[in-house]
């Protein structure tokens, strides 16, 4: 049958198909690609896309594609890959199956073919899951040849689609695959949820975007040529459809049509006109039979289209010939239905329509569908009958389908479209009679722990099943929450408040109030405290249920992380018992991995925390709940960390990051397990182990909570190189994420924070520091976190005694990390050892420390095994030998902490033992070849000459130019000069910084007179 209208030719996009040649290269070489091609509607992004698709299959690269829906979509999700999958299942059979291999269960909920969904719960974990079986199908099928995934009309997509395309592009990993999306950019409205997914993956190194321009003049003539069949079309002509299609492809090709049936003067300049046009040429029955398919979705299935015209068959093959003909529908690759030519050509059809006309189509599709379902795919029937009675303004039979839509979204994990759904019945819900809501609506769903309203009924009450208003609130702030939209969570939580009434039904009210705290937790915002002390109340002196064991469990979860108390102890024990009584058994874990936490912080018992944290995690592991399981397995491995078991916190935290990859879950919880191991393994002085680590995750791209965890690893790592500024700038986004009040996050970022402003020579600003993180409570059970802190701070306070500017507050300071100090538990011997070294450091600080001292902080920590604090007591220890005379003694202490400085590659505190060992004229070389060589002058190491080290020690003092000029009988200028100098040579920024360095190096000891506390 011949296309009136489309040319014959592929005309111009040599850039673009050149671009997506490249892109087929590199995925074939083994490096996914992805390719966003935007454009405006009609300026040939179709076109583009089967003619790239065409000679990647003559390449030998195995093709799929998906269109996203514009109509009668709403509520149904990964609509565009399902179509992918059914393309790739008829055209690889077999091998598909043999991709899919152990992953059917999980990749039924995209595509019924493979068989029957899994039993697993349908949470934010089963869908992360989900995507993980996706992401490894598509590894598998692009395994020995490229895979090229194109999806259409992504302005369209449904979030859920977004969601996991987006995983795909940052979790495919050495494979052979190619993925194409078209997307329309003058549908890209300021707040479209697709600007934020094309910002987010335009970072990514392996993406691409094309833009695709309109033709100019030259290639409008070639298209001509080509409808037109002619090799010079005339040039008034072009010049005309030119100016008037502006050089949009489609335009031009329905500007040609109009001219070859001789209407081309007639045309007027209205788009809706043009595109009309060619639909008002054909017969009425044709006309009548595209503007039902108009309303029948951007895809329409043939079969249904003959239940809703309900007329002669052949009838309906000569309209649909005639349309097919004019170019205005096409057979869809399947040659099940069609779908129009151009979505331009839906739209102006739908919008030709009377209000009365539309809604008396979308009536007759709904009524079809209902009584043959099987005229459209199963998986999408829940979603389009809910669309057709929707826009057929019929709310009686919308609020059903919707609510029957929305459930069979969550089914699938698509919580986004469950949640539109289930915001349509909230819509809709008072807009029906009583009788609709007492005979025609589903029973409850599901809610995670929630008692639905049904339950207020007895059993002989017929409405016993019937959802309530409330409940269906429930279903919409579970779905919230997993999609993500805690906002509007937090929303619907309270409307659910609102109609609850708390002294009828207090467990009800309880449940929205935890849910409230969560979301507010998640938000980082406060009030989630108060939102569960009033969900305790209200359950308090209740008989058992799930809800009150989760108030209980959640209460105790939240005093763990912020301030551990005896009290939240007792809330533990009693949400295992009535989860226990009440057979909810994944709450009664979450509870006792609580409790174990909370033994450990609580009670100092660190044995029976470990053990009853891992007694919670093998019941985890039989319960097969893959987040809990994560949960304990990262919860146990801080808890090794903190009690200095390095080598235990690596193995666990590297079980988890398997388990989790395994699971689809890395996004979830891979950044703390990350951060866990990263800071495990620096413990252990394997730093060059823990960058890759880190370079790794990087390369993941994938993004979670916890981010400011890693930032603060990343400022770490520079730290021990030497980069200020890139600790610095770290620093600063750990901050951002204002995690108020979890000490184990707050507590090493501002231990960072000190030794950063101590080592640019910031004294005051460290002490600053240490005051404000000692005003946060809930430091008990955090000693491997709150002893280092303590130990620094003092040592800063030490290294600025006798700095007049540090004299002001100093004693003020060593008073409260004493106190800090004294309310601290030691547990383990990492933090024993601390303790001798923080005691040693507040010796010091008065000036008064002793070679016992710092030898009794050495032997502590020596069974720790961990090279760092040991290296910075053996330096100190070694400082103190040789301010006695004891050189070689301090030379044999200064040499074993150069040898564990260099371990972790800790180039500060290396540098600070070569230059101590330097100015005491020692060798960090092996004893036998030392050669004892007089001590240099103070500042020799600086190549300071006698004068600048005079100038250096009245800089030290605190002394101004014109009071160190009065005093050495020079000019003030000439003071200057030799400052600028000192500074230089010092390296340093400032005078404070310089004075600072005089004092922590002891460059002139009889300065450092002891000052009262």
């Amino acid at each position: 049958m011949q296309q009136t209208s489309v040319s014959p030719v592929f005309v111009g996009r040599g850039s673009e198909i050149t671009e997506l040649t490249d892109a087929l290269r590199r995925a074939g070489t083994g490096s996914p690609q992805a390719v966003l091609i935007g454009g405006e509607a009609g300026v040939g992004k179709t076109r583009l896309l089967e003619e790239f698709l065409e000679r990647a299959a003559a390449r030998g690269a195995v093709t799929s594609l998906g269109s996203c829906l514009e109509v009668g979509a709403e509520g149904l999700p990964y609509a565009p890959l399902a179509a992918a999958l059914r393309r790739l299942h008829r055209s690889l059979g077999a091998e598909l199956e043999a991709a899919a291999a152990g992953s059917e269960g999980h990749l039924a909920r995209l595509l019924s073919e493979f068989g029957e969904v899994d039993g697993e719960p349908n949470d934010e974990y089963s869908r992360a899951r989900l995507f993980e079986h996706t992401a490894r199908l598509f590894e598998r099928l692009g395994a020995e040849r490229t895979l090229v995934l194109a999806v259409e009309d992504l302005h369209w997509s449904d979030r859920s689609t977004r969601e996991l395309l987006a995983f795909l592009v940052r979790t495919l990993h050495r494979s052979r695959v190619l993925l194409v999306a078209t997307y329309r950019t003058d549908d890209l409205h300021r707040r479209h949820p697709l600007r934020p997914f094309l910002a987010e993956l335009e970072r990514l190194r392996t993406v691409q975007r094309l833009e695709l321009a309109r033709f100019d003049r030259r290639e409008v003539a070639a298209q001509l040529a080509g409808i037109l069949g002619t090799a010079a079309p005339d040039r008034q002509l072009v010049d005309r459809i030119h100016r008037r299609s502006e050089g949009n492809p489609f335009f031009v090709e329905e500007l040609a049509t109009a001219f070859e049936d001789g209407c081309g003067a007639g045309l007027t300049d209205s788009l809706r006109d043009i595109l009309l046009v060619r639909v008002e040429g054909l017969d009425e029955e044709a006309q009548k039979v595209v503007r039902i398919a108009a309303e029948g979705g951007s895809h329409v299935e043939h079969a249904l289209l003959a239940a809703v015209l309900d007329d002669d068959e052949e009838a309906l093959i000569e309209a649909l010939r005639a349309a097919v003909g004019a170019n205005i529908l096409r057979p869809d690759s399947e040659g099940e239905g069609y779908r129009f030519r151009h979505a331009l050509v839906r739209e102006a059809v739908s919008d030709d329509l009377l209000p009365g006309e539309r809604h008396r189509i979308n009536r007759k599709f709904a009524l079809a569908v209902e009584a043959e379902p099987q005229l459209v795919p199963g998986d999408a029937l829940a979603a389009r009958l809910a669309n057709y009675w929707y826009h057929a303004h019929d709310p009686a039979r919308a609020l059903p389908t919707a609510l029957d839509a929305a459930r069979a979204a969550r089914r699938r994990n698509a919580f986004a479209e469950q949640l539109g759904m289930l915001e349509r019945a909230l819509e809709l819900w008072d807009l029906v009679s009583e009788e609709v809501l007492a005979h025609t609506l589903r029973p409850y769903d599901w809610a995670e722990t929630y008692p639905p309203g049904s339950r207020d009924h007895n059993a002989a009450d017929p409405e016993c099943d019937r959802i309530q208003l409330e409940d269906v609130l429930a279903e919409a702030v579970v779905a919230a929450r997993r999609c993500g939209d805690r906002e509007r969570g937090l929303s619907l939580a309270k409307r659910g408040l609102r109609l609850v009434d708390e002294t009828q039904h207090p467990v009800r009210a309880a449940w929205f109030r935890i849910n409230r705290a969560r979301m507010l937790g998640s938000l980082r915002r406060s009030g989630d405290e108060a939102e569960i002390a009033h969900a305790l109340r209200l359950v308090e002196q209740l008989p058992p249920t799930a809800v009150q064991a989760e108030v209980l469990a959640l209460g105790a979860g939240t005093a763990m992380l912020k301030k551990p108390t005896p009290e939240a102890i007792e809330l533990a024990e009693r949400a295992i018992r009535i989860a226990q009584e009440v057979g909810a058994h994944s709450v009664e874990v979450h509870a006792r991995m609580t409790l174990g936490g909370l033994r450990y912080d609580v009670q100092g018992d660190a044995e029976g925390g470990l053990a009853e944290l891992a007694g919670a995690v093998e019941r985890a592991r039989r319960l097969g709940v893959p987040d809990l399981l994560l949960r304990g397995i990262n919860n146990l491995a801080s808890m090794q960390r903190g009690l200095g078991r390095p080598e235990d916190a690596v193995r666990l935290a590297r079980e988890g990051l398997e388990f989790a990859d395994g699971n689809g879950l890395l996004r979830n919880i891979g950044t703390i397990l990350t951060g866990n191991l990263v800071e495990a393994l620096t413990d252990l002085g394997r730093v060059g182990e823990a960058a890759e680590v880190l370079a790794g995750w990087e390369l993941t791209s994938l993004s979670g909570t916890h981010a400011e965890f890693l930032d603060r690893m990343r400022g770490e790592l520079a730290l021990l190189k030497g980069d200020l500024a890139t600790a610095a700038t770290m620093l600063a986004q750990a901050r951002a994420a204002n995690r108020v009040g979890q000490v184990q996050h707050s507590v090493p970022i501002s231990r960072l924070a000190v030794r950063l402003a101590a080592l640019g020579g910031r004294p005051l600003e460290a002490r600053a520091e240490l005051l404000a993180a000692l005003e946060e409570e809930g430091r008990l059970g955090h000693e491997s976190d709150v002893y280092p802190l303590l130990a620094e701070a003092a040592g800063v306070e030490a290294d600025s005694r006798g700095l007049p500017q540090a004299e002001a507050g100093r004693a003020q300071a060593l008073a409260a990390i004493d106190r800090a100090a004294a309310g601290l538990r030691p547990r383990a011997p990492l933090h024993h050892g601390w303790a001798r070294l923080l005691e040693a450091e507040l010796a010091r600080a008065e000036g008064a420390d002793t070679a016992q001292e710092w030898a009794a902080a050495v032997e502590a920590l020596r069974p720790t095994g961990l090279p760092y604090p040991l290296a910075l007591a053996l330096l100190r220890a070694g400082e103190t030998e040789v301010q006695a005379g004891r050189r070689e003694a301090g030379a044999e202490l200064l040499r074993e902490a150069a040898e564990l400085a260099a371990v972790r590659d800790d180039r500060l505190l290396g540098g600070q033992i070569a230059a101590l060992a330097e100015r005491a004229g020692l060798s960090l070389a092996p004893a036998e070849r030392t050669a004892t060589v007089p001590a240099p002058a103070a500042g020799d190491s600086f190549n300071l000459t006698p004068r600048e080290r005079d100038v250096l020690r009245l800089l030290a003092r605190g002394w101004t130019n014109r009071q160190i000029a009065e005093e050495l009988y020079i000019s003030p200028k000439t003071a200057s000069v030799h400052v600028s100098n000192i500074l230089g040579k010092l390296a340093v920024g400032g005078r404070g910084e310089a004075a600072a360095l005089a004092h922590r190096l002891r460059l002139f000891p009889d300065d450092l007179a002891p000052s009262g506390r």
